[in-house]
C-alpha cells in the first residue's frame, strides 16, 4: 500500500517511478548496444542533466557541482584536495550525531593528514547534538566543520545560518551534509555562503543509488589539488601529453578516470519529476503528516526524539519505542500489514512524503496502538 509508505529518509518514491526509471534503462540498454559512435555523446549528456538539476536545487554557481559515488567519497574527495597542511596541527569539528559513515572515514583521515577529529558529544540523555555544545566547541583552532544539516536519526535540523555566521568568524572551512533534507527543505549554497556540500539522490530526491553530488564553492576550487585525479580532470580532458597535466579551472578538476554516467542517467527522471512539482505543496503535505504523527505519539505516550518545532526539525518524526516491545518486532509487524517503516536500535524512523496519504497514516497510527497494547 503505497500510501503507507513512511521511509523517505532512506529510499524516496513518487508515481510511476518503476515506469520511469524502466524506460531510462531500457534507452540506455538501446543507445549503448548500438554500433555506431553515439554513446558517450548521450550518456555524458544525461550525467550533464543530472548536474544542471542538481545546480537548480542548490542555486548553485554555474560548473560548482559534480557526481559522486556517495556522501562519504565526496567528502574524502575534498579534504584530500585541500592545500597542503591546511588541517595539519588543527581540529577537524562534527556531531555525534553526524552520518556514522562520514565519522569513519573522518576518524581514519586524522593521522595520515595530522588533524584532530573533535566529536561535539550528546548530553546526557539527548538524542542529538545541541546547537549550543556545537558552537562552544568550534573555536579558532577548527580547521575544518562538517554540519549535519538533518540527523538521519532524530530528524534534528541545525540553525545552519548561526552556524555558518560563527564559522566565518573562527575562520573555518564549512561543508554541509544536506542529505536528510534535499529536496524537501529549501536549501541554498550561497545563503549562507558554503566552502561545500554533500549529499545522496536517494531520499527526498527519489533517485537510485550511487548518485551522490559534490558542491564546492568557486572561492575554494582554485586552491584544490584533488589527489585522485585522471584525464577528466584536466581543463582539456583529450590532452594526451603525459608530461603535461593541467587541472581543469572549475569543479571538473573533482572528476577523475572515465566518470561513471549510469546512476546519474538512472536518478535522472526522480529529478525531472521533482523538478515539475510544487516543492511548497511537498513540503506542506509532508508537514501536515508529521503534525498527525507527533499527535499520534503523544496519544500512545511514546518519547518523541524529533524536535516539535517545524523550524528545527526535517521531515522525520523519530520516536522511542518501549523496551518492552523490541522494535525488530514492532517493524516486521507493520510490515506485514503493508506499512513500511525502519528502527535504529529502538528509534522508529518515519518519513512521511509524496505518496504517504493521510489515510495511511491514520492506518499507521491504528496499527501502533494495537500493536504497543
Amino acid at each position: 500500500m503505497s500510501g503507507t509508505y513512511f521511509l523517505y529518509h532512506s529510499i524516496g518514491m513518487y508515481p510511476g517511478k518503476t515506469e520511469d526509471l524502466s524506460r531510462a534503462m531500457a534507452e540506455f540498454a538501446g543507445v549503448w548496444g548500438r554500433t555506431d559512435d553515439s554513446q558517450w555523446a548521450y550518456a555524458l549528456g544525461k550525467r550533464q542533466g543530472f548536474i544542471d538539476r542538481w545546480q537548480a536545487i542548490l542555486n548553485a554557481p554555474p560548473a560548482s557541482v559534480t557526481t559522486t559515488e556517495n556522501v562519504t567519497s565526496a567528502v574524502h574527495m575534498l579534504l584530500a584536495a585541500l592545500p597542503e597542511g591546511h588541517l595539519r596541527g588543527r581540529k577537524v569539528l562534527v556531531g555525534a550525531d553526524c552520518f556514522p559513515s562520514n565519522h569513519f572515514l573522518l576518524n581514519g583521515m586524522a593521522a595520515k593528514y595530522g588533524f584532530t577529529l573533535h566529536t561535539v558529544p550528546f548530553r546526557q540523555g539527548a538524542a542529538h547534538v545541541e546547537d549550543e555544545d556545537f558552537l562552544d566547541a568550534w573555536t579558532p583552532e577548527v580547521g575544518l566543520a562538517l554540519l549535519t544539516w538533518v540527523s538521519s536519526t532524530t530528524s534534528h535540523r541545525i540553525d545552519l545560518a548561526r552556524m555558518v555566521a560563527h564559522g566565518r568568524r573562527m575562520g573555518s572551512l564549512i561543508g554541509t551534509d544536506i542529505t536528510q533534507g534535499a529536496g524537501l527543505l529549501p536549501y541554498d549554497v550561497t545563503a549562507p555562503e558554503v566552502d561545500f556540500s554533500v549529499s545522496t539522490s536517494l531520499k527526498w530526491m527519489c533517485g537510485t543509488p550511487g548518485a551522490g553530488m559534490l558542491h564546492v564553492s568557486p572561492r575554494l576550487i582554485g586552491e584544490c589539488r584533488p589527489e585522485l585525479r585522471g584525464w577528466f580532470s584536466q581543463e582539456n580532458p583529450f590532452n594526451w601529453d603525459i608530461t603535461a597535466f593541467h587541472y581543469a579551472p572549475d569543479i571538473r578538476r573533482f572528476d577523475n578516470g572515465t566518470p561513471s554516467t549510469l546512476s546519474a542517467l538512472a536518478s535522472l527522471p526522480a529529478l525531472d519529476w521533482h523538478a515539475a512539482q510544487d516543492q511548497g505543496e511537498i513540503l506542506a503535505h509532508n508537514r501536515r503528516l508529521t503534525a498527525r504523527l507527533i499527535e499520534g505519539a503523544d496519544q500512545l505516550g511514546l518519547p518523541l526524539l524529533t524536535p516539535r518545532a517545524e523550524e528545527k526539525r526535517g521531515g522525520s518524526i523519530m520516536l522511542r519505542l518501549p523496551g518492552s516491545h523490541p522494535a525488530p518486532g514492532i517493524v516486521g509487524a507493520l510490515r506485514a500489514e503493508g506499512i513500511t517503516t525502519d528502527h535504529r536500535s529502538q528509534t522508529l524512523r518515519l518519513s512521511p512524503g509524496v505518496m504517504t496519504t493521510v489515510d495511511g497514516t491514520e492506518t499507521l497510527i491504528a496499527a501502533l496502538t494495537r500493536l504497543l497494547g
